[in-house]
Parts: C-alpha cells; structure tokens; sequence
C-alpha cells in the first residue's frame, strides 16, 4: 500500500467515525502531544532549576576550600626565607614529635625521605605545614596510598623534601 493509499483509507476511517468518537481521538492526541512537550521541553529545565540551590552550596562550599587554601599557600610563600643549618635536626625533631612510629626519616644529600606507614592524614597534613615553615624544606615527591578504608584516614607511602642549603 502506498503512502496516498494510505492516506485515503486514513480519511474514510475518520469519515466513519461518530463526531463523539472524533472528538475522543482529537482530545487523546492532544493529551500525548501534551505528555510529550511536558516530558521532552519542560521536565529537565524545572529539574534543573530544583537542583540548582543544591548545586550552588556545593559549588560555593569548593570555592571557600580552594579560597583557604590559596590563603595558606600565600601564607607559606610569605613566610621569611631563613636557611638553617640545623634544619635536618629540626625535621628530625619534628617528625618524631608529630608523626611518631608511624615515620621514618632518612636524610642524604640535601634531601630528606619521609616513609609513612599508616600515618593519621591530619597528622600528616600538620606536619608537612610546620616542617615548610619551620625547616623551609620542600616537598618535592609524593607517592602515597590511603591505608584501608578507616576513619580518619591514615596514608603510606614516601615523601621527599629538597632541605635548605645554608
């Protein structure tokens, strides 16, 4: 049958039909056209809109993590550039102060390595502030894992600092 055919006997079954019957089709048709429009043009952009609160605390809450963190890198960067000749004994002390057993530090060459064996990730953050500010070491490598899946987390791995030159 081709598509005039088609048409045709289309036309002849809607003749057929009662005005009551007509007026059923008509009004299902416009139920799904409605259906469609609502599902494809205005469902996504409402979700959107009801997301967007959420969305924008989230957004907003990075953006003040990354602001304190900028604040804290320009604070390291400003802090007095004052090489010291006892800064492998000060990282030394600082490092089995605050990390304790869960470290061990080996300094050849102007270049101190850290060895984390599940160190509190808090702990280890702290620790890496004060031996920037207090030893102007460097942190030049990171290879850590986080250890299992405890809470507060604990990392393992290496850590290598470039120390001051005095």
């Amino acid at each position: 049958m081709t598509d005039g055919a088609a048409l045709k006997a289309l036309k002849a079954q809607w003749t057929r039909l009662a005005p009551r019957e007509q007026t059923l089709v008509r009004a299902t048709g416009a139920l799904v056209l409605l259906a469609l429009l609502w599902w494809l043009l205005l469902a996504p952009p409402l979700k959107a809109l009801r997301q967007s609160a959420a969305r924008h605390a989230e957004v907003n809450a990075q953006w003040q993590q990354m602001q304190q963190m900028q604040a804290e890198a320009e604070q390291l960067q400003n802090a007095p550039k004052h090489a010291s000749a006892d800064a492998p004994a000060q990282l030394r002390g600082m490092t089995e102060t605050q990390l304790g057993p869960a470290a061990r530090l080996t300094i050849a060459a102007g270049q101190a390595t850290v060895t984390l064996t599940e160190a509190p990730a808090a702990a280890v953050a702290a620790w890496l502030a004060q031996v920037r500010a207090g030893t102007q070491a460097t942190p030049v490598q990171a290879q850590l894992t986080r250890a299992g899946n405890t809470q507060p987390p604990r990392w393992s791995g290496t850590l290598v600092l470039v120390l001051p030159t005095p």
